[in-house]
């Protein structure tokens, strides 16, 4: 039962560089205007695999390579590098088939002995590489017991997690001789700001122009490291949802389980405030909303594809910001009232072309979401749930047991992912990127829902 992974080695048996199979004319690919509400950082996927059935790892590892090649010519972006277009004025991408950093390291260690509850043990610094060059940089582990990890970093500049995903997806397919299931578009225009653009005023409580802190983030003295930032992964089963999901909708309304989560999620970080003697702060929430479907709203099929196959960020982060001390009594149906609210008002079409328009008078300054332009507690929830694709990870010896979002450790900003679990369709499984306060009292006063994940749940 658990893990028993804290000293294990890897070793890295090679590191070749990955072009695309058929490189594109040299050229710049320009950043949307939604791209240039994401800061520069990295964001990482994870994928577990038990031990192929047949084939060596040298093997496994030449049609990885092999197809990677192959499918960067379809993602062809993703083999270049961020630059400063001089002509332009700003940042782009250089299609420049600059490739891909491949690592080929093996570990020992089981998969079932993996800490997966403790990335930063078990992930940070051994299954993930670090990004040193380019758009994506990606490891394949072999471990003790035959079992693969595959690790990819993305520069999140030039993919979301859907665009993360459906790369991966579209990499497997191809290593299995399959046609990708989806056809990448780049296409810049859908994204156009109108002319002469216009925006709604409300936009300003969504996003703003960032402003570099005058003061540290917390108060004093750090001494027991109460504010570094820590990630867990966990599992919540079904019925701690359903019960969530009643309490939320106690006032009548009925709220989804998302809803239900992120509101749960609110009033614990805003209680670990009041208990830790930061009474009465501001303790934000904010939540990341995809807009593919929402721009492609009433314009027929060809949009709608072109949006669905979009590969960038088309994303908004509307937030909900209030005290801690009238978090902690609110009962949690009001609290899933305030999020149902700001939620909704970045859900419609209007609300993504005025954002667009907005960044368009801002290009050259940088920008941030309001959640995250002062020092207040703020926490972003992303629902991974949503993609609908770990089935679609397969390469060619099984499905995914596990896959995951992985933060750096050089992450500053407080994230929470849900995560479809992958042995059972009614639970979730949860990472969290948080203050180590924060998660101390998580486990503390909500360890009847946040069970840290471990292999006799993921079944390894």
């Amino acid at each position: 039962m658990g893990f028993s992974d804290k000293h294990f080695l890897v070793k890295v048996t090679g590191k070749v560089i990955v072009h695309a199979e058929e490189p594109c004319n040299d050229h710049w690919l320009p950043f949307t205007n939604l791209d240039l509400l994401v800061p520069p950082f990295d964001v990482g996927s994870i994928f577990c695999y038990k031990k192929p059935s047949n084939g060596s790892f040298s093997n496994k590892l030449n049609i990885l390579k092999a197809s990677l090649s192959r499918a960067l010519a379809l993602y062809y972006p993703l083999a270049g590098e961020i630059r400063w277009n001089a002509a332009a004025g700003e940042n782009q991408i250089r299609c420049n088939n600059r490739g891909i950093d491949f690592v080929e390291a093996v570990a020992d260690v089981e998969l079932k002995e993996l800490n997966l509850y403790n990335p930063d043990e078990s992930i940070e610094g051994k299954l993930m590489p670090k990004k040193l060059h380019g758009v994506l940089a990606i490891q394949v582990t072999e471990l003790k017991c035959g079992g693969i990890v595959i690790g990819c970093m993305f520069d999140h500049r030039a993919t979301d997690g859907y665009s993360a995903n459906m790369f991966i997806s579209s990499w497997a397919d191809i290593a299995r001789s399959e046609t990708p299931s989806m056809i990448p578009s780049f296409q810049r225009s859908i994204i156009n700001p109108r002319c002469p653009p216009t925006y709604s005023p409300l936009i300003n409580d969504v996003f703003s122009v960032f402003e570099p802190p005058t003061k540290p983030n917390h108060d004093g003295d750090d001494i027991n490291g109460d504010h570094v930032l820590i990630s867990r992964i966990y599992y919540i089963e079904g019925d701690q949802l359903s019960k969530l999901q009643l309490l939320a909708s106690e006032n009548g309304k009925r709220r989804s389980k998302l809803e239900a989560f992120t509101s749960f999620l609110w009033k614990i970080v805003a209680l670990s405030m009041e208990d830790s003697g930061n009474h009465n702060k501001l303790c934000n929430v904010a939540f990341a909303v995809d807009g593919r479907s929402r721009l492609s709203e009433g314009d027929g099929e060809e949009k709608k594809t072109l949006m669905t196959s979009h590969i960038g960020n088309v994303l908004s982060m509307p937030y909900g910001s209030k005290r801690s001390q009238d978090l902690k009594e609110m009962p949690l149906s009001n609290i899933a009232t305030e999020v149902h609210e700001f939620l909704h008002t970045a859900t419609t079409k209007d609300h993504f072309l005025d954002l667009i328009d907005w960044v368009e008078e801002r290009r050259s300054q940088p920008l941030v979401a309001k959640a995250f332009a002062s020092n207040e507690m703020s926490v972003l929830v992303s629902s991974g749930t949503r993609f609908h694709t770990m089935d679609k990870m397969d390469f060619g010896w099984g499905k995914v047991v596990f896959g995951s979002c992985h933060l750096p450790s050089s992450r500053i900003d407080s994230y929470v992912m849900t995560l479809t679990s992958p042995t059972n369709s009614n639970d979730w499984v949860v990472y969290m990127h948080l203050p180590m306060k924060q998660m101390n009292y998580i486990k503390s006063h909500a360890g009847h829902m946040f069970k840290p994940l471990n292999s006799n749940y993921l079944q390894i």
